[in-house]
């Protein structure tokens, strides 16, 4: 049955509209697919900087806990906590009546010692008087036996001279020149010499016993001057042993008041007067003093982070009692030894934990710290530092959210090889991943291999693959894991009232 004319046109419109329809239908569903991302222009960065931020608290450059020296009862402690002390400053007192007592008696024993002393000064000075008469007593019997010995000489001549002429007479009485009278004469003068010969060497040897006896008496004194002056050393010795102690007790007495050996503040004080303050092993704590000249702040740093750290790089310091202030700082010191975040004691351990994260300890140095401020900080204070590890000028930086990170393409299997070749051997290492950026061409995206190098707080050194005035996508991330090469997409729309909608949108 032909169609009527009227038929037809029904048809080629509806025709026509189901066309249409399909056409609008397909459009909006592309345009439905589109992803929606938020661009950014890159531009020259005038300077970057990589950081470290890690937290810790404050300390003094130095503290002192100091303790009793002395026992006694506390009878006054002079300051409070918080206090500015300056070195020599009073700051407790325990009762020196016993140390005052123990002062005095070492001063009668070392008073004793020393008349000891002079004691055994006058007995050399009376030995040295024994020994000079002695000696004397040796020379003038020295003087006496010369003289005996010169009658000794003279007697031996008369011996002589009486034994020549009695020689002579009895030749010359035997000639019967001479008288028997001449002959007895001679003789009885050669008996008389002989006899006075005999005399004058038993005068000679008794005064040789004489000398002998006073040699040994000066002798004898001589010792008794030796052992008088070993005295002297002997008293002398116990003088300054005495004196000694007499010094020590002085300076025991001089610590019943403790005098601040810093200047600083009073940390903390945890005794009281009346409190009996022990001295010795088990000594009694009296305060805590913390020397605030040089401010340090000790933070842990991150074993991760650790191999950036140096000393002498600049950080800023942050402490939570005082706001938003930053202060300047200096690393001072990195402590080579790493600490399990667990252990408070801190050094080696004997077990080793792999799966406990470790960090270490960075000391840095407050520096040009204005007296308002540092009047407020206390040793113990809660700090956080950024330290500046590196610093570049004039760099291309990309946000770190425009960052992907892709696997690396598959590379050929051995098995699809061909037949009769040698395989080629597989790497056992684990490729690395490919990190680059969505490059925005039109509104199509192109992935871009990147070089990375330092990372500051938000942005990331990109050292090549991009160039100043490449647009970029940015984000949103959920939207940049799904991108791929050639997708579609077009940037967001500025909603109202969003303050934070990209200058590119």
């Amino acid at each position: 049955m032909a169609l009527t004319r009227k038929k037809k046109i029904i048809i080629a419109v509806s025709a026509v509209a189901v066309v249409a329809l399909i056409i609008i239908i397909s459009v909006f569903a592309s345009r439905k697919e589109e992803a929606e991302v938020t661009t950014i222009k890159l531009e020259i960065k005038p300077e970057l900087r990589q950081t470290v931020t890690a937290s810790g608290e404050v300390r003094p450059i130095r503290y002192i806990k100091l303790t009793s020296e002395v026992p006694g009862r506390i009878e006054e402690i002079y300051v409070n906590a918080g206090d500015q002390v300056t070195q020599g400053k009073p700051l407790v007192r325990v009762d020196p009546t016993q140390l005052q007592s123990s002062q005095e008696a070492q001063w009668a024993a070392a008073q004793g010692a020393m008349n000891d002393i002079q004691n055994a000064r006058n007995a050399v000075a009376s030995a040295q008087q024994g020994l000079v008469v002695a000696e004397s007593s040796v020379s003038s019997a020295r003087q006496q036996l010369v003289a005996l010995q010169t009658q000794v000489d003279r007697a031996q001549v008369d011996l002589n001279t009486a034994q020549r002429e009695l020689k002579r007479n009895t030749d010359l009485i035997e000639a019967g020149v001479a008288s028997r009278s001449e002959y007895d004469a001679a003789r009885d003068r050669f008996e008389q010499a002989k006899i006075a010969l005999q005399t004058a060497r038993a005068n000679l040897e008794s005064q040789r016993i004489s000398v002998k006896e006073a040699q040994e008496r000066a002798n004898q004194q001589k010792l008794t001057v030796q052992e008088a002056r070993t005295g002297i050393k002997s008293s002398e010795m116990r003088a300054n042993q005495q004196q000694a102690l007499l010094r020590g007790q002085s300076s025991q007495r001089s610590k019943a008041t403790q005098l601040s050996p810093l200047t600083g503040v009073i940390a903390d004080i945890p005794t009281r007067v009346g409190e009996y303050a022990v001295a010795g092993l088990s000594t009694t704590p009296l305060m805590t003093i913390a020397d605030m000249s040089t401010i340090n702040v000790e933070v842990n740093v991150d074993e991760t982070e650790i191999s950036n750290v140096e000393v002498g790089q600049q950080a800023k310091v942050k402490v939570d009692a005082l706001g938003d202030k930053e202060l300047t700082a200096v690393v001072t010191q990195k402590n080579p030894l790493a600490v399990s975040k667990s252990d408070t004691q801190g050094g080696l351990s004997n077990r080793v934990n792999v799966q406990e994260a470790k960090e270490f300890k960075v000391t840095v140095e407050l520096r040009e710290v204005p007296d308002e401020l540092r009047n407020g900080l206390r040793p113990g204070m809660s700090a956080t530092a950024t330290i500046t590890t590196k610093t570049k000028n004039n760099v291309i930086a990309v946000p770190l959210e425009a960052i992907v990170e892709k696997a690396p393409s598959a590379s050929p299997s051995p098995a699809a090889t061909i037949a009769g070749s040698v395989p080629t051997p597989v790497s056992s290492e684990k490729p690395k991943s490919v990190k680059g950026v969505y490059a925005l061409e039109g509104n199509k995206v192109k992935f871009i291999e990147v070089t990375t190098g330092i990372t500051g707080e938000a942005d990331i050194e990109v050292t090549s693959g991009l160039n100043a005035g490449t647009e970029i996508v940015r984000g949103p991330s959920r939207v940049l894991k799904t991108l791929k090469d050639g997708s579609s997409v077009k940037r967001q729309t500025k909603k109202p009232g969003n303050a934070n909608g990209n200058e590119n949108s």
